[in-house]
């Protein structure tokens, strides 16, 4: 397994829409072992394939305390069940070091296939409904800076872009 390079706002291939996943071959189950690994390794929660630069409709995530539930995603939909809003602070991988509030629908369901191709469909609630959507929204190509004000969003590329030049030179 290889741990892959994540994304950071404002690259534009983060706002690459991704495609429909087609072959559900050795290289799909390899791209998502390197995908959880680099996951794990960053601390995150979930991690779109847009993140790190493919642009396949496919999300990794593992919400629990213990990180010992992995979940994956290929081809998600989601539809709404509870239209009621939650706020939850929100992190990014490809926004390092900022959270904000960002207000989602409370319960969704999600259809999607797993790694063999095979069709699930699960309700979620609570901070995998959260993920989940967070997730989805990369492979439309949307961040959560994108639900801020236009002043917050600007303040946080400038301030990542800063970090990002001070870093490569």
């Amino acid at each position: 397994m290889a741990t892959l390079k994540i994304l950071e706002f404002p690259n534009p291939n983060l706002r690459k829409i991704a495609v429909p996943v087609t072959s559900f071959d050795s290289d799909l189950k390899c791209l998502i072992d390197n995908m959880f690994e680099t996951m794990y390794e960053a601390n995150g929660i979930g991690l779109a394939a847009t993140q790190v630069d493919v642009h396949k409709r496919l999300l990794v995530l593992d919400v629990s305390e213990e990180r010992n539930d992995p979940k994956v995603f290929v081809n998600p939909t989601i539809d709404v069940i509870e239209s009621d809003l939650a706020d939850y602070d929100e992190g990014c991988l490809s926004v390092p070091g900022f959270y904000e509030t960002v207000s989602r629908p409370k319960k969704i369901t999600v259809s999607a296939q797993d790694k063999e191709g095979s069709q699930f469909e699960i309700e979620a609630d609570g901070v995998l409904s959260v993920c989940i959507q967070h997730e989805i929204d990369h492979l439309d190509g949307k961040l959560f800076v994108d639900y801020l004000s236009p002043l917050k969003r600007n303040r946080i590329k400038d301030k990542l872009q800063k970090e990002q030049k001070s870093i490569s030179s």
